[in-house]
């Protein structure tokens, strides 16, 4: 059984796990990537990811923007209730942007990362499936195994990114969870009007359903309960575009053919404290959250670029210390609970047909729409962050 000491040691080469390490390209720390798939390249993966303007400009800064491009932009968002008044108009000249985010074909992003990582500095061990960890006050100790091989080894600091959050439970993190008895019915679907680049929300008593501008056509994600979303992804195509038009209505133009349809449930799950001793939960390990903002991969990119900057302007060159993950988590607090909260607060708004809220949040969406104050502060909390 082989063991090394690491300075970092990064669980999960999705997109946050790769972002931090090349990040951290060239600053003289010792990374090891543990990913579980056999490759990252996931250039077959159909699925769309929405990201803010703020993850473009994080993108860039990795040197990966290049490589996710052709991405589709979203110029405007245009946010409505069912069997209710009061609209919004959200635009990217509001707040002086060419847009306020884009759509991008997961595995597309999942390859540009693969490719910035390669030259990064960071070693890799694909197909690695990690059984154990122990922390310590001075270092971490991780067993692993890479087919019938198994390993051993140290890091100064371990970074959870695995996307599920279970690593971080094993770890001792403790993980809360909100189910919200909804499913997300994801698919790209072609409609008769040219989307112009404007993506939709629209408020049901079941829950959002939002179309994204993708390419030609529209990414679609329907919420429902999971009663509903069983019968409806039952449903053959010409039944479900059928049913589609009747729930979200023609302001995109008649739903002409659907594809890739999936579903999964929809929970809020997040760490309460996302730094243990000489560990941290990163992006969806430590938060995932309702798609209703779009705000769970651009909440968690965030994450890796303020860890990456302060470990980068750190004097004591220990990534693990005690200090540095405090002023990490101090640094991240308020952006990462006031994403938490606002995402929770509006699948609790809006998910309903309770007829007095309906009439407060159609008079909340008229006031942020003739507010423009209001609107630009708000449109920057989601394109930004919190304190950035």
């Amino acid at each position: 059984m082989s063991e090394r000491e690491h300075d970092l040691v990064i669980v999960g080469g999705g997109p946050v796990g790769a972002a931090l390490a090349i990040a951290l390209s060239g600053s003289g720390y010792d990374v090891l990537l543990l990913e579980a798939r056999p490759q990252l390249d996931a250039a077959g993966d159909g699925r769309t990811l929405a990201m803010s303007y703020g993850s473009r400009l994080t993108l860039q800064r990795l040197g990966a923007w290049t490589r996710v491009e052709p991405a589709t932009p979203i110029r405007s968002i245009h946010v409505s209730q069912r069997v209710g008044f009061g609209r919004a108009l959200l635009a990217a000249e509001d707040v002086g942007l060419p847009a306020l985010g884009y759509v991008v074909s997961y595995g597309r992003l999942q390859k540009a990362l693969s490719e910035a990582l390669a030259t990064s500095g960071t070693t890799l061990h694909a197909d690695a499936s990690v059984d154990d960890i122990e922390l310590s006050a001075d270092r971490v100790a991780i067993r692993f195994r890479r087919g019938d091989e198994k390993h051993a080894l140290r890091a100064r600091l371990l970074v959870i990114a695995d996307g599920g959050a279970s690593l971080g439970k094993r770890a001792g993190a403790a993980i809360k969870v909100r189910d919200y008895r909804q499913e997300a019915i994801v698919a790209t679907v072609a409609t008769s009007k040219l989307h112009g680049h404007r993506a939709f929300e629209r408020f049901t008593g079941d829950g959002p359903v939002a179309l994204l501008p993708f390419e030609k056509r529209y990414a679609l994600v329907w919420t429902a309960t999971p009663e509903a979303a069983a019968r409806i992804t039952g449903l053959d195509d010409r039944s479900f575009l059928q049913r589609l038009q009747t729930h979200f209505g023609d302001r995109a133009g008649r739903f002409l053919s659907v594809a890739a349809r999936a579903r999964f449930p929809l929970a809020l799950k997040y760490a309460a404290n996302p730094v243990l001793p000489r560990s941290v939960l990163l992006g969806n390990a430590a938060q995932a959250l309702h798609p209703i903002a779009g705000q769970g991969f651009n909440l968690g990119l965030r994450d890796a670029w303020e860890l990456a900057d302060l470990l980068l302007h750190r004097d004591d060159r220990d990534p693990g210390s005690a200090t540095c993950l405090a002023a990490y988590r101090s640094a991240r607090r308020l952006d990462r609970l006031g994403g938490i909260a606002v995402t929770d607060s509006l699948v609790r708004i809006f998910s309903n047909d309770f007829a007095p809220l309906r009439a407060a949040r159609g008079a909340g969406l008229a006031l942020l729409d003739i507010a423009p104050p209001v609107k630009r502060a708000f449109m920057q909390r989601m394109i930004f962050g919190a304190g950035l």
